[in-house]
């Protein structure tokens, strides 16, 4: 081994020029990323004071219609639909429908719930697709044709949207210039296992800060497909729901914002659901929204930078949320880049650390860990401290994604359809007592969890190489790559067994 490396060694010595160059211009790219992490915390904190209130309270309530959207969630279906009948609204204004596309014992189940439903007297519908033309969209699109509300409020199957959803939200249709109002995702099984308490940062981030900075300073935000209500007449009037993107709920709003229309942002209010307890439905769950962003961003990011009449720094923060998810493939490359840096720059010290590494690790990974650090204080402030020891696991958590990201990143690019809706799989799993192994579900196999395990090697190769060229302030950073990969891919591959 010792002539190859020292081969593979001299070989890079002649492109050290060419390799640093890649090297600094990735993790450039990816700080300025890490950066806008933080100016989402500037502008969060700058008007966390615009607190959205109704123009006026509704004297006469409007018909509203619940869109359950399904397909093969037996184990969660009667759950959502007890919850939903369970929403305080008068009954002869709600409308629930069921659109169901399943193919296993779901259909059963709803069909038993939903004329149970209509004995006790709520107006519940149960609307079967034999195709699943359009997937979710085509379900919403088909719904809503049959739909008799003014107002459209749609939830995914593994929700449990509260009681009071209805008195909290719809009073902000007062103004006719809101097309859609958004509510707080929280988590029934944030305290299942590290991995549904690290999605749980994750998405804290995202509903905490981003969604609240961006919407009390202007900026356009999405509807997360879930737990938010339309305006019957902003779906419309933005062309409907299309299918064309895997991402229709974000697809819909950029539309919609561009028409005009004005959305809102509820922190306050909040509708739990549950997160996927197993590594590859998460993945598959973060492959579907990764490679619909980009799907929305080629689709629909030119014709933002374009329009006439919306602020340049709106349509600068929409350029990064829509291509937030190219963060992935930079990550990748990277990875792919760290160790032939390492083994070139033997002859670097001190100085080129401080003036080079130094600035561009606290850009990535400081602003990263400062964005959930704010989430987590603002959801409970006596007790985020104890969520510290998470964020290192968090990051090599979306270090780990990066493979699965990058594949989803590239078949948005490259793929001429938008591919098929491949569902997360639910379990009703809420307690730490409760076991999904024997569940029916599954996600589907890929060979990504033996990719990552590869890089998992790669990077213990790389720190025994940083170790013994006296590189020791960089094996924190090799070892979050380490863990990440590790633990995405051995997870993947046992849990799949």
């Amino acid at each position: 081994m010792t002539p190859l490396f020292n081969t593979l060694t001299a070989w890079l010595s002649l492109h050290e020029s060419l390799l640093i160059g890649a090297y600094l211009t990735v993790f450039v790219m990816l700080a300025l990323y890490g950066f806008h992490r933080s100016q989402l915390v500037y502008l969060y904190y700058r008007y966390r004071g615009n607190r959205p209130e109704p123009r006026a309270r509704l004297t006469k309530l409007p018909p509203v219609t619940v869109q359950l959207p399904l397909f093969n969630e037996m184990y969660v279906a009667q759950r959502l639909l007890e919850a939903v009948a369970s929403i305080r609204y008068p009954r002869e204004l709600l409308e629930i429908q069921v659109l169901d596309d399943s193919t296993d014992e779901t259909q059963e189940i709803c069909r038993r719930k939903v004329a149970e439903l209509c004995a006790r007297g709520i107006d519940a519908k149960y609307i079967h697709r034999t195709e699943r033309t359009g997937f979710k969209a085509g379900a919403l699109a088909n719904g809503l044709r049959q739909a008799r509300g003014e107002f459209i409020l749609v939830f995914d199957a593994d929700f449990l949207p509260p009681p009071d959803i209805l008195e909290q939200t719809i009073h902000f249709f007062s103004d006719p210039r809101v097309g859609m109002v958004q509510v707080r995702w929280e988590h029934i099984n944030r305290n299942y296992s590290m991995l549904t308490e690290l999605q749980a940062l994750m998405l804290d981030g995202h509903f905490v800060i981003e969604h609240t900075a961006r919407h009390r300073s202007g900026r356009f935000f999405n509807f997360n497909g879930t737990a938010g209500i339309w305006r019957r007449s902003a779906i419309e009037d933005a062309g409907g729901w299309e299918h064309d993107t895997l991402t229709e709920d974000m697809d819909l709003s950029y539309r919609a914002q561009l028409r005009g229309w004005q959305f809102v942002y509820l922190p306050d209010v909040v509708s739990p659901a549950e997160l996927p307890v197993e590594m590859n439905s998460f993945k598959s769950q973060q492959f579907r929204w990764a490679k619909g962003s980009i799907q929305v961003a080629k689709k629909l990011l030119p014709t933002i930078l374009r329009a006439r009449g919306v602020p340049f720094r709106v349509k600068l923060e929409a350029f990064f949320h829509l291509t937030n998810n190219f963060a992935y493939p930079l990550l990748l490359l990277l990875s792919v880049l760290l160790l032939p840096n390492l083994l070139v720059r033997t002859h670097h010290g001190w100085r080129e650390v401080l003036l080079i590494d130094l600035p561009l690790f606290v850009g990535t990974t400081l602003s990263i860990s400062a964005f959930y650090i704010t989430s987590q204080r603002e959801i409970d402030r006596r007790g985020w401290p104890r969520m510290l020891k998470r964020l290192p696991l968090m990051m090599s958590l979306g270090i780990g994604l990066c493979i699965n990201q990058t594949r989803a990143v590239l078949e948005a690019l490259l793929a001429r359809h938008s591919g098929e809706f491949v569902r997360t799989p639910k379990h009703g799993i809420r307690e730490r007592i409760e076991t999904w192994t024997q569940k029916k579900y599954r996600a589907a196999r890929t060979l990504i969890p033996a990719a990552e395990v590869l890089c998992a090697v790669y990077f213990a190769v790389a720190m025994a190489l940083a170790a013994r060229a006296g590189h020791y302030l960089s094996m924190p950073f090799l070892l979050l790559f380490f863990i990440g990969f590790a633990y995405v891919g051995v997870l993947s591959l046992f849990q799949t067994r």
